[in-house]
């Protein structure tokens, strides 16, 4: 068995508590489901923001899924690079798996497939 690291991204429309917290569950769901794998296949999970998301800590809303109380997680801001895509939410999982790189599935919604257009496919 190996850890592997599993990205993700996704955009907010706005600024706000409840934009931000959905946009986080969709994202992990979306891993998740992918990637078919259980919260306590999770070694942590890193959460990063652009600059302009500061209404909440997006980690609050996988702390509140069921079965992800125990999983460790940390936020953190991104650095602001002038030009970056703006309102994003961004999710390294890293996960205790039999997958092999070639298996994982990195997840990409909306306007955050910009990032990795060659991720966003498969």
């Amino acid at each position: 068995m190996s850890t592997r690291g599993i990205r993700g991204a996704i955009t907010v429309e706005v600024n706000q508590e409840k934009a931000i917290l959905d946009a986080t569950i969709a994202l992990l769901n979306g891993i998740v489901e992918a990637n078919r794998f259980k919260p306590e296949d999770i070694a942590c999970v890193w959460v990063t923001v652009t600059h302009d998301l500061d209404a909440t800590f997006p980690a609050r809303a996988i702390r509140q899924m069921a079965g992800w109380e125990l999983v460790p997680l940390m936020c953190s801001l991104e650095i602001p690079v002038k030009g970056s895509l703006e309102k994003c939410v961004r999710l390294m999982v890293l996960v205790n798996t039999e997958a092999s790189q070639l298996d994982i599935r990195h997840v990409y919604l909306g306007a955050a497939q910009a990032l990795r257009p060659d991720l966003s496919g498969k």
